[in-house]
C-alpha cells in the first residue's frame, strides 16, 4: 500500500486513549478521520481531537458497519476491555467485536487493518510481565488471541501489535519491536502505539506480522530493525525510531 494511498481511515475505539492519540496523529495526515463510538455523548469530543467523522455502533451488536466502511482504506482497531470487564462480561469487544470489524471490513473491500493486542497474546515464549498479564486478565487474553488468528486468517492485509504496559506519556518514537516470542517487558506510551498503528499499512515491513512492542526499557539487541513510514497527503514521511544503546 502507497504512502499516500491512505485517503480514509476508520479508527475503533476512538475515545479510549490510544484511539484519542491515534485522531491526533493522522488529523493532519489523511483527509478523511471516521471515527466509532458506542457513546453518542462523546461525539463532539472525537471531533474536537480530529475526527471529520463520528460513527456510533456498538461492536458487540453492530447495526450500521457496512455503512460506515463505505469507502474506508485502513481500519485501526484500538478497542479494548477493562479489568472489571471480566467479571461483567461473558464476551468481549478485543475479541468478538473485533471479529465484528474484521468481517465488516473484509466485505467492504479494505486495504489493511491494525490491531491493538497485548503483550503475552498466544502461546509464544514469554516474559514473566506477559506471563503476569494471562494470569490476571485471561479471558480477554483469550479473547485477544480469537480476534487475532481471525486477522491473520482474513484475505486482508494486516498488522497486530502487542504494547507492554500503556502510559499517557509523551510520544517519545523511542521503541523496541520484536517478533513474538522476543520476550520484550516494560512500558510503552498510548501516543508511541498510535504512531505505530499509522505508520503499519504503509510500512512495508509491517506487513502481515505480528509484532511486541515495549519502550522502557529497550532491547536493542532483540528489537527489529524497521523502518517505518507515516501517510501523509501527497506524500509519505519516513521516521526513525531510535533505540538506547543498553541493553537490560
Amino acid at each position: 500500500m502507497g504512502s499516500s494511498d491512505v485517503e480514509t481511515v476508520f479508527v475503533a475505539g476512538a475515545s479510549g486513549g490510544t484511539g484519542r492519540a491515534t485522531l491526533r496523529l493522522l488529523s493532519s495526515r489523511v483527509p478523511t478521520v471516521r471515527a466509532l463510538t458506542s457513546t453518542p455523548s462523546k461525539t463532539d469530543d472525537l471531533q474536537a481531537a480530529g475526527a471529520d467523522e463520528v460513527v456510533v455502533d456498538d461492536l458487540l451488536n453492530p447495526a450500521a458497519l457496512a455503512e460506515a466502511l463505505s469507502d474506508v482504506d485502513v481500519v485501526l482497531s484500538a478497542v479494548g476491555s477493562n479489568i472489571t470487564d471480566v467479571w461483567s462480561r461473558d464476551e468481549y469487544v478485543d475479541g468478538a467485536g473485533t471479529i465484528n470489524l474484521l468481517d465488516a471490513a473484509v466485505d467492504a473491500g479494505v486495504d489493511a487493518f491494525v490491531m491493538e493486542s497485548a503483550i503475552g497474546v498466544d502461546d509464544e515464549p514469554a516474559s514473566p510481565l506477559a506471563t503476569a498479564f494471562d494470569v490476571v486478565i485471561q479471558p480477554i487474553q483469550r479473547a485477544k488471541a480469537e480476534a487475532e488468528a481471525a486477522i491473520r486468517d482474513a484475505p486482508v492485509r494486516h498488522t497486530i501489535l502487542r504494547p507492554g504496559v500503556l502510559t499517557n506519556g509523551p510520544r517519545t518514537d523511542t521503541v523496541s519491536v520484536a517478533e513474538p516470542g522476543a520476550k520484550l517487558w516494560g512500558s510503552v506510551s498510548r501516543a508511541d502505539v498510535a504512531r505505530l498503528m499509522i505508520a503499519s499499512p504503509v510500512t512495508p515491513a509491517a506487513e502481515d506480522r505480528t509484532l511486541e512492542v515495549v519502550a522502557r526499557p529497550s532491547f536493542p539487541n532483540r528489537a527489529l530493525d524497521i523502518e517505518w513510514r507515516l501517510p501523509r497527503s501527497g506524500g509519505s514521511e519516513t521516521v526513525t525510531v531510535d533505540t538506547p544503546d543498553d541493553d537490560p
